[in-house]
Formats: C-alpha cells, sequence, structure tokens
C-alpha cells in the first residue's frame, strides 16, 4: 500500500482523515474496523484513524473497501480517479 499507491493513501487521508492539508501518508496499521494511518501536516505527524464503510471480516475485503475510499476521495476533493480504478 506504501510503496505502490502513496498518492491514493494521500488523497484518502485528505478527504477522510480530516487532514486537507496533509502533505505525504502512509497506512500503518488496520483492523476490521478501519485504517491508522500517519500524515504529515505543516512538517509534524500526527496519527489518523479512518473507519471503513462496513465491518470488514475478510482480508480480501480490504482491496475492495480501499479502492472504494479513493473513488469517493477522488469524487470528494474533485480529482479524476485513475484509469482502471
Amino acid at each position: 500500500m506504501n510503496d505502490d499507491h502513496a498518492e491514493d493513501t494521500l488523497l484518502i487521508c485528505r478527504a477522510f482523515g480530516d487532514s486537507p492539508r496533509a502533505t505525504s501518508a502512509r497506512m500503518t496499521g488496520l483492523d476490521g474496523a478501519g485504517g491508522e494511518y500517519v500524515v504529515v501536516v505543516d512538517g509534524v505527524e500526527e496519527t489518523v484513524r479512518i473507519p471503513w464503510g462496513r465491518p470488514l471480516t475478510e482480508r480480501g475485503e480490504i482491496r475492495a473497501e480501499v479502492v472504494r475510499l479513493y473513488r469517493e476521495a477522488c469524487a470528494r476533493l474533485g480529482v479524476e480517479p485513475r484509469g482502471g480504478r
């Protein structure tokens, strides 16, 4: 997630993590209720927790939920999503 999708993670945190001025973000953990991230705002690291849209019980559900958050973040922020997402 962090290596391949850093920009996606940043958009998700800007849109849903109450961090619209974040300049970087990385996922630090997750569970069935949501994801945990560290964002950098004005040079300071802050912890952000973003809940999933519903409780997740299977590992395979995580990817679909992150893609959903990415798409919704793009819509909320007025960013064109990448093709194939």
